[in-house]
């Protein structure tokens, strides 16, 4: 008989086939969610064009999704710590796929708006969830790196969208970059077969001999027997309402500073994933040289989210977040300034690495922050909170390109959130979070 702490466990395992694992169902979920999301920044020149919308309406029809990704960030990331990670994640993957294609199929800005806001509620949610299971089951000294490895398939995702954009738009037209996303529907039995349930939920609902098994997957040395007990440390339990323990035990200004940094990255993100390709029209490049920008934009996240990764696990986290934001305040405000287009692209990448790869990795921070059972409810507060940035970015730059305002002044615009996040990670607390405890 023996009393095994569940997170010691996941902790100090070696990689093995069962990481591996978990590592690419995780990654393959998040590549259909950053498809759905960035088709519609793909679509939109097109978009506008075929039902003749301003900007500003663009604008609103495109903040759409991202206003449901908010109320999914916050609810199905909480809903996780209630009936499961992987039925939360398999909600999640049937909302985005199912009302993604659905978009494909209007005609006009209201009922386009509708079925990308139910698809919204979906992307959301799942970003929370394969972010704390993918931190739940990570080995600790390679935590980061692994989080924003699987996370850099968000990137992958753009760029696939990129790709069928310059291809299915110009032969067929844009609804069917849209109807492509019905796709992720048939991964469903496979991950639910093959996806573990949350240690903290199993030891919760009673499940022990399920945790038997993934305890013996992550460490095959272990082997179990009757009397064997299971527990979580002290840190990582949680009375009372999950929300509530957000602001408790001296983590409730850090919580506050993590809402903020997250608001200001993703405003950055969603303003350049849904205006960039418009941008780099009006500034004189043909569509399929502006859709290479976005193409750019994300292959600079992929690597600047693996590169941030392996830094964190060597260096502070926190520090390479910082870093990270001050590369982001420079690098969008050359995209306004006339250059060689080598240098161009140049830019645009370090603009993808700083913006989108940070938004990898701080979520990998915000995973590593709160103790494990109410990781889900802080990693979807946070993204929710932050939902309203992405809400905003859209609508604020598309009232920006309709007044006509010089190139620079635009990006100008989008670079000023990057200067707040960084003091906003600058005063989170450190002490507080559950690796320093």
């Amino acid at each position: 008989m023996a009393k095994i702490d569940v997170h010691e466990i996941a902790d100090h395992a070696k990689f093995n086939g069962f990481h591996g694992m978990v590592l690419f169902w995780c990654a393959i979920i998040i590549i259909f969610d950053g498809y759905d999301l960035a088709v519609a920044g793909i679509a939109l020149p097109s978009i506008m064009k075929e039902m003749g919308v301003t900007p500003a309406t663009a604008g609103y029809m495109v903040s759409s999704a991202l206003f449901g990704m908010m109320f999914g960030a916050m609810f199905l990331g909480t809903i996780a710590d209630k009936i499961g990670r992987r039925w939360a994640i398999v909600i999640c993957i049937i909302l985005f796929s199912v009302f993604t294609a659905a978009a494909g199929m209007t005609h006009d800005p209201v009922t386009f708006s509708i079925t990308r806001f139910l698809a919204g509620l979906g992307i959301g949610g799942v970003m929370p969830n394969v972010v704390a299971q993918m931190t739940e089951y990570s080995p600790r000294k390679m935590r980061s790196t692994l989080v924003t490895l699987m996370f850099s398939g968000y990137s992958v995702g753009g760029m696939l969208a990129a790709v069928l954009g310059k291809g299915l738009i110009e032969t067929y037209g844009w609804s069917y970059v849209f109807y492509a996303a019905a796709v992720p529907v048939l991964i469903i039995p496979f991950v639910l077969m093959s996806l573990p349930e949350s240690m903290a939920f199993l030891l919760k609902k009673g499940r022990i001999d399920e945790l038997k098994k993934i305890v013996q997957r992550l460490e095959p040395s272990y082997t179990p027997s009757a009397g064997d007990s299971f527990e979580l440390p002290s840190t990582q339990k949680v009375e009372g309402a999950p929300i509530g323990k957000l602001f408790q035990d001296g983590r409730g200004f850090s919580t506050a500073m993590f809402w903020i940094a997250f608001f200001m990255c993703l405003f950055m993100v969603y303003a350049l994933s849904s205006w960039l390709t418009k941008l780099m029209a009006q500034a004189g490049y043909s569509l399929g040289s502006a859709l290479t920008f976005v193409l750019v934009l994300n292959f600079g996240a992929m690597i600047g989210a693996i590169g941030g990764g392996w830094l964190a696990d060597r260096f502070s986290i926190k520090k390479v977040v910082m870093c990270f934001f001050a590369l982001a305040a420079v690098s969008i405000t050359l995209l306004g300034v006339k250059m060689p287009t080598d240098a161009l692209f140049f830019v645009v990448g370090l603009a993808g690495a700083s913006t989108i790869g940070t938004q990898i990795l701080i979520y990998a921070y915000v995973g590593q922050y709160y103790p494990m059972a109410i990781r889900s409810t802080g990693i979807g507060f946070a993204s929710g909170v932050g939902r309203s940035g992405a809400i905003l970015a859209p609508i604020v730059i598309g009232t920006l390109v309709g007044m006509a305002l010089p190139l620079e002044q635009n990006f100008i615009a989008i670079a000023i959130p990057a200067v707040i996040a960084l003091i906003a990670v600058g005063l989170v607390n450190q002490s507080r979070s559950a690796s320093a405890l």
